[in-house]
């Protein structure tokens, strides 16, 4: 779906760790900023399998303490 707008780089589906079923959003990065302002204007709102979807820019998670190791990527990142 994001590929009709540019080169995508990376695609992250973020699962339960538990239960391994998909928790219904995941992370989509795109090698070109103007690509990624394209395809979040024109994906969001779109409906997939009777759901709308909501698109965004993913914001940096909020430190709340504790550790654990956030890489560095590249590119424009979508939440979805």
């Amino acid at each position: 779906m994001f590929e009709e707008f540019g080169t995508v780089h990376r695609v992250n589906l973020v699962t339960d760790r538990d239960t391994g079923k998909a928790r219904g959003f995941g992370f989509v990065e795109m090698t070109d900023d103007a690509a990624g302002n394209q395809a979040i204007a024109a994906i969001n709102g779109r409906n997939m399998d009777g759901r709308a979807l909501n698109v965004n820019e993913a914001r940096p998670k909020e430190n709340h303490g504790g550790g654990g190791y956030r890489g560095n990527g590249g590119g424009r990142q979508s939440r979805w």
